[in-house]
Parts: structure tokens; C-alpha cells; sequence
């Protein structure tokens, strides 16, 4: 995979990210609905910087999509907190494909946004009533990365 590619995968993740949050915020109310805004602010800013990230490398940053398919009905303040754990993880999985970037640079910004996005998901887990361990030792990394 190259930089771009890797940088086109996360891309796709702060679109779906963006469309996400913005469902989550219109279920949720008070200080969740406070923090909802704020991550769909920071994601908005990542997807923005990735893009230009991508146009400096010479590549078209990929478009976002319409609609996006999200991971459950978001129908209470706990399905938007599991939703909005998923995102992050989702998060976690597309900038896993940075970290092996030869551009030390692209390798930081990776390990910072996959810590940053693992960070939320466990905060939405708890806010959801689930465990708030990762579902994997490494996080990010699909099954067949692992495999010997």
C-alpha cells in the first residue's frame, strides 16, 4: 500500500467519521451532544487536512459519499454511543495503514490518530454501557496481520 492509498483509506474513515457524528449528535442531548459536536469538528479538520495532505502528493482526494452505511440503528443515547464507537475503531483500523508509511511524518500523525481515536471509543463504550477494553490486543490490525 502506498502513502497515498493509506492516506485515501483514512480519508474514507473521517468521511464516514464526519456523516457519523452527525447522526450521533442529533440522538443524543446535553454533554454528550456537546461532545459529539466537538469530535465532529475534529474529524471534519482531520478529513481537511488529510485532503490536502493527498492533493500535496499529487493525488485527488477521494469524495465523500452521500450516505453512509452505519454499523446499527441509531435510535437512543446508547446505540449512538456504541455508533460512535465504532467510528473511532473504524478510526483505529484505516490509520493503522499510515503507520508503516516510510514518511516519518505520516507514520506520527498515524500513531497519534489511532490513540486519539482508542481514546474515544473507550469513553463511548462506557457511555454505552459496554466493556471499554478494545475487542483486540491490537487494535487496528486486521486477523490475518497477526497470523504467522
Amino acid at each position: 500500500m502506498t502513502s497515498v492509498d493509506a492516506l485515501q483509506a483514512a480519508l474514507r474513515a473521517e468521511h464516514a467519521a464526519v456523516y457519523g457524528y452527525g447522526v450521533v449528535g442529533a440522538r443524543v442531548r446535553g454533554a454528550l451532544q456537546r461532545r459529539a459536536r466537538t469530535l465532529w469538528n475534529i474529524h471534519r479538520a482531520q478529513r481537511d487536512a488529510l485532503a490536502a495532505r493527498i492533493t500535496a502528493l499529487g493525488a485527488e482526494p477521494e469524495a465523500a459519499a452521500v450516505a453512509y452505511t452505519l454499523p446499527a440503528p441509531v435510535t437512543s443515547t446508547r446505540s449512538a454511543a456504541r455508533v460512535a464507537a465504532v467510528l473511532e475503531d473504524d478510526l483505529v483500523t484505516a490509520y493503522a495503514g499510515l503507520a508503516g508509511s516510510p514518511d516519518a511524518a505520516l507514520r506520527t500523525l498515524a500513531a497519534r490518530a489511532m490513540q486519539d481515536a482508542m481514546a474515544r471509543a473507550v469513553r463511548w463504550r462506557a457511555d454505552a454501557g459496554r466493556p471499554t477494553s478494545p475487542s483486540s490486543a491490537f487494535p487496528g490490525l486486521p486477523p490475518h496481520a497477526l497470523g504467522g
